[in-house]
């Protein structure tokens, strides 16, 4: 009989932002991020629209996606808060200092996962004022990168004028 695997810690939490991201309500991408601070979860988030307000899977339409605007570009448009943003809202910084935030993204019109995912520039600022350390990616089932954000501090894509991610 073959032994029995466990899976590892990180995929195991981002295993997690995974499920949670089923919720979203996004036409065009599904997020999720899970908050994880000494081995408990903190805080969930997924992509969707204020609370109480209509989201786009039940308008029918996504407006930037209607507009045929690029991927990291005229976040003003999207009706949605980001995932990352929904679960740093839900979570005290208290909490969240030295903290890890695992984050999964698939694309809504074949399930793929994100190719060269990361946190939009907005988002990436929360993030960094939230005091949470590091970032998680998931590329692929088994495969993540492991982004530090004190690197986002240093290195200020927007002083570049880099939009987006």
């Amino acid at each position: 009989m073959e032994a029995y695997k466990r899976r590892d810690k990180i995929n195991y939490y981002l295993d997690l932002a995974e499920t949670v991201s089923q919720r979203c309500t996004c036409l065009r991408r599904h997020y999720g991020a899970v908050i994880v601070r000494e081995d408990e979860v903190v805080s969930t988030g997924y992509v969707g629209a204020p609370r109480g307000r209509a989201n786009c899977s039940d308008l029918g339409y996504c407006l930037r996606q209607k507009l045929e605007i690029p991927r990291g570009e005229r976040f003003e448009l999207c009706r949605s808060v980001h995932a990352e943003a929904n679960a740093i809202i839900s979570a005290s910084r208290k909490e969240m200092i030295g903290s890890d935030l695992y984050l999964v993204g698939t694309e809504v019109s074949d399930g793929s996962y994100i190719k060269n995912a990361v946190c939009c520039s907005m988002c990436k600022r929360m993030v960094i004022n939230a005091g949470i350390a590091r970032v998680i990616v998931r590329d692929d089932r088994e495969n993540y990168r492991v982004i530090d954000v004190k690197t986002w501090v240093e290195d200020d894509e927007s002083l570049r004028g880099e939009l987006g991610y």
